[in-house]
């Protein structure tokens, strides 16, 4: 049961990348996946979260920028970072929990999350 994240790298500020995550050994159906990332000396922080209905939430350094989407029958979530900044550099998370349909995702938190995948990196920089 793991995540294998993609997509990663080096983009100049305005650019576009698209953050994959496939999940291997389980099926996403019944899970909200997320989104992190952390950059150094940083805590890791939430950037997008979708539920198994298709509810998003984003965080307010990232809303109107990335957008979350997730396709179960290829078992990936994906995050498409538009007009990308520099402060959008970090090592980038996915991650998913068991959807109970019971939690706001506005609440959510890194420790509610029990499969994380490798972290991908993505640098911002002219």
């Amino acid at each position: 049961v793991q995540f294998v994240e993609s997509g990663g790298g080096l983009v100049q500020p305005g650019g576009s990348l698209r953050l994959s995550c496939e999940a291997s050994g389980f099926s996403l159906d019944y899970y909200v996946v997320g989104w992190f990332r952390q950059a150094p000396a940083k805590e890791r922080e939430g950037v997008s979260y979708i539920s198994k209905d298709g509810d998003k939430h984003y965080s307010d350094a990232v809303k109107g920028r990335f957008t979350i989407s997730r396709d179960n029958d290829k078992y990936t979530g994906y995050l498409q970072m538009n007009s990308v900044i520099p402060e959008d550099t970090a090592v980038y998370y996915c991650a998913a929990m068991i959807d109970f349909g019971d939690r706001d995702l506005r609440t959510l938190h890194p420790s509610d999350f029990n499969l994380w995948g490798q972290g991908t990196q993505v640098a911002v920089s002219s």
